[in-house]
């Protein structure tokens, strides 16, 4: 009985200190693409309608915030978050019929070049289909961190289709797409951007919307002690 006593408080430290690591690692976790003045917001549908399709695309502007998904240390995104929109039967059966029956999306680490008008893909996670989580803003943990080096962009890549999307915004809501500067409009024959180490345009730049997507990144320790001397 003595033993037993001796091995609950025992117990409990251990618990008490796993969660104070546990409290410690999240405090060191940052939601990229929001802050309090602008959380992820409510996307359009079935009011105002409107989905991305077929494109890579990252939010240049949101509000007063300049690059909001520009990270500018190294570290990894651990996971990320959408919210989704929950069209009606209509819009459903319009989005099926222009890019297919399955809403996809998956989140890049890009590397932009010519003042955000060229980037090469870094990394890219797995694609999630989103389909079950329509009408909510879910959360994906990723099994595999994505690297991420000092000036990186993350940015939402959609293969099919997410209702992720707010339009009729102010001005100060911007972002950007790998599209073609001469095509921005062309919305059926366009790819996203999904071949890691290639290079693509993004010129399109579109204004008065966003896209609703964040990622959480945990930045690399920073070194206390200098390295040995050689």
């Amino acid at each position: 009985m003595q033993a037993v006593r001796r091995i609950l408080p025992a117990l409990a430290a251990i618990v008490a200190l796993a969660l104070v690591a546990s409290l410690a690692s999240a405090s060191s976790v940052r939601e990229i693409g929001v802050d309090n003045a602008d959380k992820l917001g409510k996307p359009g549908c079935p009011q105002n309608c409107e989905a991305i399709g077929q494109v890579t695309g990252y939010q240049v502007q949101v509000g007063k915030k300049k690059d909001p998904y520009i990270i500018g240390r190294k570290g990894k995104i651990v996971a990320w978050t959408i919210a989704l929109a929950k069209p009606n039967r209509k819009q459903m059966q319009f989005f099926t019929d222009l890019y297919g029956p399955t809403p996809k999306a998956r989140l890049s680490v890009l590397k932009l070049s010519h003042h955000g008008r060229r980037a090469k893909l870094m990394a890219q996670s797995g694609t999630f289909n989103l389909k079950p989580y329509l009408g909510s803003t879910p959360t994906f943990g990723l099994k595999k961190a994505l690297p991420v080096t000092g000036r990186s962009v993350i940015a939402l890549t959609v293969p099919t289709w997410a209702p992720a999307f707010t339009v009729k915004l102010g001005k100060s809501y911007s972002w950007r797409s790998s599209r073609n500067g001469t095509l921005c409009n062309d919305v059926e024959q366009q790819a996203a951007h999904q071949k890691i180490g290639s290079t693509r345009p993004y010129g399109c730049f579109y204004k008065t919307a966003r896209i609703l997507y964040s990622a959480d990144f945990v930045p690399d320790p920073k070194p206390t002690t200098p390295p040995p001397e050689k």
